[in-house]
C-alpha cells in the first residue's frame, strides 16, 4: 500500500485519527515514561456543556443560503468542530472547555453559497471560521469572538483535469487521500503527503502553506498551486491566468498562507505529475548529526535530490520514531531516510556514501514510510499516561542550523527543568539555501500542563527569533504564533497585511484574531 491508497480518516473530537485503529504504547515506551517521572493523571475527561446559541434571525439567514438541512447547531456537531489538534487543544478538550466552540456549523455546497454567506455574515453579527480537515496545531480554528464554522466538506470535486498542461482544479474540501484517489484514476499524483494527510484537505494545505514528506521531489504545496479562487465578504478573487507572469506582484502568494483571515479559498489549480510506477525507501546511517547534516546539504545544493530526504538527530534515532511499534533499540549514530518516486538513483547513493553514510537497506525506510502516519496516534495514549508530548518546527539558512538547533533544545530543557524533557529533532525539508528543523518534546505533565507547554513554547519561540529562524516552516501562524510572527516581519508589514484585510473584510468577519492581532490589540 502507498500513500495514494490510504483512506480518508474522520478525526475524532479531542483525539487524533481513526478511533477504530488506536495505537497502544509499546511496553518499552511505558517503561521509559517512568524514568521521566510520568504518572497517570487522576482526573478523567470532562463532558462539554452547552451554552446559548444563535438567534432565530441568524439561523434563518444561514438556512436561507445553504438550506435548512445544511445548518446544524446541536452540541455534538459543534463540539466536533472545536479547535484543532495541538496538545493544548486536546488537553482543553479533556477538560470540557467549550470557550472556542462554534455556535453553528454550516455546510455550503458551492462557491456561490460560500460567497453569499460571507457577504451576509457581517450584517448578522457573525464571525466565520473556515474548516475542512480541522488539523490545525497552532490555534488556527479559534476565533476571537463567537462564530460559525463553515465546513467545506461538500466542496469535494475534481472540477477539471488538463492533461496537456498537467494541472488539476480541485475544490477546497477535497481531503488528501480523496485527492490522490481522484487523480490516480487518471494516472496522476499530487505528491503531497504531510503527516496530517489522512485528515487534512486541499483548502487547508493552501491556507497554511503546507509542506509534505516528499517536498524534496515535489515541492511545498504553495509551489504546486498555479491558480486559486477566493471568496471574500466583498466579492470573489480569481488568480492564476498563466503559470508565471510579470503583471504586478503575485497575489496568489498573498492568499496562500492567509489562514482564512482574508476569505475562504474555495478551489485551487495545482500542478500534477504522472503517478510513479515504483517507489523506493531506504535508511542511511551517519556517525553524527553534523556529518549527516553536511551530507543532506550536499544533496540539497548540488543534487541529485531524492523525493524524500530526512535526517534524525542522535536522540530521535535512539528513540526510533521510525517504528512506533518498537521505540528504542538504536545502535547509535543518526538515521537518514531517503526515498525515490521512480527508479532508484544510484548517483544519490554515491553522494551519501562519499559523505560518510552507510546504506542500511530498505527495511528502515519502509518501516518509516508505513509507520509515519501512525506516529501521531501515539500522542493520545501518552497523554493518557500523564506525559506531555508536543512538537514545534522552524527553518533557517544552512549556516544557522547548528546554532538554532542547540538554542531551541537548550530553551526547552531550561523551561521544562521541573519536569526534565526528552527533546528530539529532525530535518524533514531541505532547500538549496537552508532546511527545516522539527522538534518533538516529551516530559511528565505538571499540575497545569497547558501553562507548562505555553511557557516552554514561549522560550523556544524566543530562541528561534534570537537564532535567526522563522517562527513557522509549515504549521502556520494561527493564534499561537501570531505575536511572534508580528515581531518577525515588523510593524509596517503587519500594517500592510491589515490594510489588505480591511479592504477584503471590513467587518472583521473572517477568522478574527488568527494570523493578525485584533485591531487595537
Amino acid at each position: 500500500m502507498t500513500e495514494s491508497d490510504l483512506p480518508v480518516v474522520q478525526l475524532t473530537p479531542g483525539r487524533w485519527g481513526d478511533p477504530a485503529h488506536p495505537v497502544e504504547l509499546p511496553a518499552a515506551a511505558a517503561d521509559a515514561l517512568k524514568h521521566l517521572g510520568v504518572r497517570r493523571p487522576a482526573a478523567e475527561p470532562v463532558e462539554p456543556t452547552d451554552r446559548p446559541g444563535l438567534t432565530a434571525d441568524q439561523l434563518s439567514f444561514l438556512s436561507q443560503v445553504v438550506g435548512n438541512e445544511h445548518v446544524v447547531s446541536d452540541l455534538e456537531s459543534r463540539w466536533a468542530h472545536t479547535r484543532g489538534y495541538s496538545t493544548t487543544d486536546l488537553l482543553r478538550f479533556r477538560a470540557g472547555d467549550t470557550s472556542d466552540m462554534p455556535d453553528a456549523v454550516v455546510y455550503p455546497g458551492s462557491h456561490d453559497e460560500v460567497q453569499e454567506l460571507l457577504a451576509g455574515c457581517a450584517d448578522h453579527d457573525l464571525a466565520v471560521v473556515p474548516y475542512s480537515g480541522g488539523t490545525s496545531v497552532v490555534g488556527g480554528l479559534a476565533a476571537a469572538r463567537r462564530f460559525v464554522t463553515v465546513d467545506l466538506r461538500r466542496l469535494d470535486r475534481l472540477v477539471e483535469l488538463d492533461e496537456v498542461s498537467r494541472t488539476a482544479t480541485l475544490q477546497a474540501g477535497v481531503r488528501g487521500p480523496a485527492a490522490e484517489a481522484l487523480l490516480s484514476d487518471h494516472g496522476y499524483t499530487l505528491g503531497h503527503f504531510p503527516q496530517s494527510y489522512e485528515g487534512a484537505s486541499i483548502g487547508g494545505y493552501a491556507a497554511a502553506r503546507s509542506s509534505g514528506q516528499s517536498s524534496a521531489g515535489y515541492g511545498r504545496f504553495d509551489q504546486m498551486v498555479v491558480g486559486l479562487t477566493l471568496a471574500t465578504p466583498r466579492g470573489t478573487i480569481e488568480l492564476g491566468r498563466a503559470p508565471m507572469s510579470a503583471a504586478g506582484p503575485d497575489l496568489r502568494q498573498l492568499v496562500l498562507g492567509s489562514e482564512g483571515a482574508f476569505g475562504i479559498i474555495t478551489s485551487v489549480v495545482v500542478r500534477i505529475r504522472p503517478r510513479p510506477t515504483e517507489r523506493h525507501f531506504e535508511g542511511w546511517r551517519f556517525e553524527s548529526f553534523d556529518i549527516g547534516l553536511a551530507a543532506v546539504r550536499r544533496l540539497a545544493q548540488d543534487g541529485p535530490l531524492p523525493t524524500v530526504l530526512r535526517l534524525s538527530d542522535e536522540v530521535e534515532t535512539a528513540v526510533n520514531l521510525a517504528d512506533p511499534d518498537v521505540l528504542g533499540g538504536s545502535s547509535g549514530g543518526v538515521l537518514a531516510i531517503v526515498g525515490f518516486d521512480g527508479p532508484y538513483n544510484q548517483a544519490t547513493a554515491a553522494v551519501l556514501t562519499a559523505a560518510g553514510g552507510t546504506n542500511l537497506g530498505a527495511d528502515p525506510g519502509e518501516t518509516w514510510r508505513v509507520g509515519r502516519y501512525r506516529a501521531p496516534y501515539l500522542r493520545d495514549p501518552l497523554l493518557d499516561q500523564g506525559a506531555l508530548v508536543e512538537t514545534l518546527e522552524t527553518a533557517a539558512f544552512w549556516s544557522r542550523i547548528p546554532a538554532l538547533k542547540a538554542a531551541v533544545t537548550e530553551a526547552l530543557v531550561g523551561a521544562l527543568g521541573g519536569t526534565p524533557p526528552l527533546v528530539l529533532c529532525h530535518i524533514s525539508h531541505v532547500y538549496e539555501t537552508g532546511a527545516s528543523l522539527y522538534f518533538t518534546v516529551i516530559c511528565a505533565q505538571s499540575d497545569d500542563p497547558i501553562e507548562q507547554w505555553r511557557t516552554a513554547k514561549r522560550a523556544a519561540s524566543q530562541a528561534i527569533a534570537d537564532a535567526g529562524g522563522t517562527i513557522s516552516h509549515h504549521h502556520g501562524v494561527g493564534t499561537d504564533h501570531r505575536d511572534a510572527y508580528a515581531t518577525e516581519i515588523g510593524p509596517l508589514a503587519i500594517e500592510t497585511l491589515r490594510a489588505v484585510k480591511n479592504t477584503l473584510d471590513p467587518g472583521n468577519v473572517m477568522n478574527p484574531g488568527v494570523l493578525l492581532p485584533e485591531s487595537g490589540a
